[in-house]
């Protein structure tokens, strides 16, 4: 009877083979979007709502494979299909982004540097521009809907979609303007004088030549007047008013005397060494900026002055906001040198005078998410920003006087992205309302009333509108499942499809947990959000040891219900958990997604609270599981990797040993503003730069550290580890080591590279923590 079972179940067994279970090793881990695959991008609708258009591709494609494009019926249980180049060359242009005209019935579209005039809801294509040799860009509709304003060669133009003919608005020239000629002088000027007075072929010359200037001078004076950049000036933008009358034009002149620094290339398709320009230094000469108003009727610029005191006309950091509906008044933010206030200006077309409609100031730096988002209102409603003006980032309107401001979400929570609808009656917001760790979309009503919530699944959603505004393309992903593309209503609850499936089913047969969100209590009082991985989540015993993993880029949010960035160090420390390691993930102080005050907590000192932070946990750790700090690991890249230098080399008696890859080592060295907005410039303020740069403490080191670096790293330069090594050399120490990746960049993209430097993280904790 056993042996009867037994040919049942293995005769079964061939009818329905099982998968096998993904193997936890790091070759396998390190492949990266081969087991995961590719998260659904670019999410476009068709103007009939009847398909949705994307880029994807499916399971098991190599890890090389450059996004190709994909569209779905917009119904439940529909099938992904690949659209050939020349179907998506053909199609592009119905479901490609662009402006509505006044009425909503049209949209204009730059497509490969062409215009196409999409009607709607039928989606029928009309081609305004063939050019190949130039490029036309940024299209915008006048406020009749009959005139097409877009961007060539650096100039504005309209275009006339109901008789045809093209008008070129504006004629800047690359500067400096040509000088006039000189007027002879001396001997040159007697001659000139005689010849006049002598001759009548001369005098009758010189009278036909005067005629045919003013002849000339009345034709140019019915086309634009030339206007001449300053030297090395460049166009950043050209925003026209929907009258056609004026246009905000904002330029910017790079650094004078700035030094760009070069990265070698040794991998090289010729053979030889080579250089790749990469970037200037924090504090070196930065580019400039101004903006002015153009009249397109007489081509006069005048320059405008957006933060009072300023007389000099040249900023730092401007961003133009859009025109209102009757092409009056312009919005424009402009924030100060030192990063620390950012001003909402209206600018007035009939005046060019600017006028303050809301300003913002912090101790440390503006900044946020959402920084910069903000526009007009329809019609005379007013305009609308986002602002952490009561320390998150929220929701606010007001007149455009800035008067009658009112604030329209409020809580600690933030908003994340915020845009209006197309038919602008509301704001499409994606926020943190209903957890800190999720993140929603909801409709928010431009007249007052509550927001209405669109999805309800725990996890990350990010939505897209159909046109009818009655169902949405939502890419949700949890934490251990990566992004999707799904149909459902556009109401929360609705029926929902899932309309991609990207892992392979080996990945998706894995041990993935989703990792339980625990709170760290920290040294100042305040609980530290953190994922854990602990060994009975993945069936196994605890070794006595244990591992911190630092998110990268400091201002990112990562304790979340949804799929990190940080997806291979996400099945990597499913490894570790496996292999008997607690493994936690920590959203250190400076990291997204808290507010305010926990963004600028590491204002002129990196690597202060963001580290003790890391510290607390090990204290945590020690408490909660007995774990010894020795035997404690720290790994992390890029800020991460910055925080485990930290780590060892100023508080080495609470970590074991650590890996850090591509570091910041000299804040000094890294790139402005980033930085200028968090320490200040290296001249100016050189006791930030001190405390908060790992090469100065290098003498610290005493636990075992694995520095990895991509060589051709044009974010954190390698020079970086390079000048890192030769302090460690000369300070005598020894139990270090440094593994150069030659074909990489900051983020890397083999699967080798991967694999030989997580091998050799995984090896270091192996050998050195685990108790013997």
């Amino acid at each position: 009877m056993r042996r009867l079972a037994l040919l049942v179940v293995t005769c079964a067994g061939l009818n329905r083979p099982a998968i096998a279970q993904f193997p936890l090793t790091v070759p396998r881990i390190m492949r990266g979007p081969e087991n995961v695959g590719r998260e659904p991008a670019q999410i476009r609708w068709s103007p009939d709502g009847a398909w949705i258009y994307f880029r994807w591709l499916p399971p098991g494609s190599e890890w090389k494979e450059p996004l190709k494009p994909y569209r779905v019926r917009a119904v439940a249980g529909a099938t992904p299909e690949r659209l050939s180049r020349a179907q998506a060359d053909s199609l592009e242009p119905s479901f490609a982004d662009g402006v509505l005209s006044p009425d909503r019935r049209r949209r204009v579209v730059s497509v490969r540097g062409d215009l196409y005039l999409v009607e709607l809801p039928s989606g029928q294509v009309r081609r305004l521009t063939d050019t190949p040799a130039v490029d036309e860009l940024n299209p915008s509709f006048d406020r009749a809907g009959r005139r097409v304003f877009f961007r060539r060669d650096n100039n504005l133009f309209a275009l006339d979609i109901t008789q045809g003919g093209v008008q070129q608005l504006t004629d800047l020239h690359p500067g400096p303007a040509p000088e006039e000629p000189k007027p002879p002088a001396g001997q040159r000027t007697f001659v000139e004088n005689e010849e006049r007075t002598l001759l009548a072929a001369i005098r009758d010359r010189k009278w036909r030549d005067s005629v045919d200037k003013a002849d000339r001078e009345a034709r140019e004076a019915e086309r634009p007047k030339p206007f001449y950049l300053a030297k090395g000036e460049q166009v950043r933008e050209l925003n026209p008013s929907p009258t056609g009358t004026a246009v905000m034009v904002h330029l910017a002149t790079p650094g004078t005397d700035a030094r760009t620094a070069q990265v070698p290339n040794y991998v090289t398709v010729s053979g030889y060494a080579e250089e790749i320009p990469a970037r200037i230094k924090v504090g070196d000469a930065q580019s400039t900026e101004r903006v002015g108003l153009l009249t397109v009727s007489s081509g006069t610029v005048k320059w405008l002055r957006p933060i009072p005191g300023d007389t000099s006309g040249v900023y730092g950091d401007l961003s133009l906001a859009g025109w209102n509906d009757a092409g009056t008044s312009a919005l424009l933010f402009a924030y100060s040198r030192d990063y620390t206030v950012r001003r909402l200006v209206r600018v007035d077309a009939d005046s060019a005078g600017t006028f303050l409609v809301d300003v913002l100031r912090d101790s440390a730096w503006v900044g946020g998410p959402c920084d910069g988002c903000g526009g007009w209102l329809a019609g005379d409603q007013g305009v609308w920003l986002v602002s952490e003006a009561d320390g998150y980032a929220h929701l606010y309107t007001m007149h455009a006087d800035g008067t009658d401001r009112r604030q329209r979400t409020s809580g600690k929570w933030e908003v994340l992205s915020a845009e209006l609808t197309p038919d602008r009656s509301a704001w499409l917001l994606h926020t943190s309302e209903a957890s800190l760790y999720e993140q929603h979309a909801y409709l928010l009503p431009v007249a007052p009333g509550p927001s209405s919530r669109l999805t309800v699944e725990a996890g990350g959603h990010t939505v897209t509108l159909s046109p009818d505004g009655k169902s949405l393309a939502d890419v949700f992903s949890t934490a251990n499942r990566p992004p999707e593309l799904f149909l459902q209503p556009a109401r929360g609850g609705g029926p929902r499809s899932q309309l991609t499936t990207s892992p392979t089913a080996e990945w998706l047969s894995g041990p993935w947990i989703k990792p339980e969100i625990v709170t760290i209590p920290a040294s100042d009082g305040v609980q530290v959000p953190a994922r854990i991985y602990r060994p009975g989540d993945l069936g196994a015993q605890p070794n006595g040891a244990a591992v911190l993993f630092v998110h990268g880029a400091g201002y990112l949010h990562n304790v979340t219900r949804y799929w990190s960035y940080y997806y291979r160090e996400f099945q990597f420390n499913h490894l570790l958990a496996s292999r008997g390691y607690v493994v936690l993930d920590l959203d250190y102080r400076a990291s997204a997604g808290y507010g305010r005050d926990w963004r600028t907590a590491i204002y002129r000192h990196m690597g202060g609270r963001d580290l003790q932070d890391q510290v607390d946990a090990v204290r945590w750790l020690q408490k909660t599981y007995g774990i010894e700090p020795r035997r404690v690991g720290i790994y992390g890249g890029s800020y991460g990797g910055f925080i485990t230098l930290m780590a060892l080399f100023t508080e080495p008696k609470w970590f074991g040993a650590g890996a850090a890859l591509r570091p910041v080592t000299d804040w000094a060295h890294y790139n402005h503003p980033y930085t200028a907005q968090i320490l200040n410039e290296p001249q100016g303020d050189s006791i930030a730069y001190r405390q908060s740069s790992p090469i100065y403490f290098a003498e610290g080191l005493e636990a075992p550290l694995l520095i990895a670096h991509g060589m051709v790293d044009v974010n954190v330069h390698f020079q970086d580890v390079v000048r890192l090594a030769q302090r460690l050399i000369e300070l005598g120490k020894t139990d270090w080591e440094l593994a150069p990746y030659p074909a990489e960049d900051h983020g890397f993209v083999r699967p080798d590279s991967w694999t030989d430097e997580y091998r050799r993280i995984l090896d270091l904790f192996e050998r050195r923590l685990k108790p013997r």
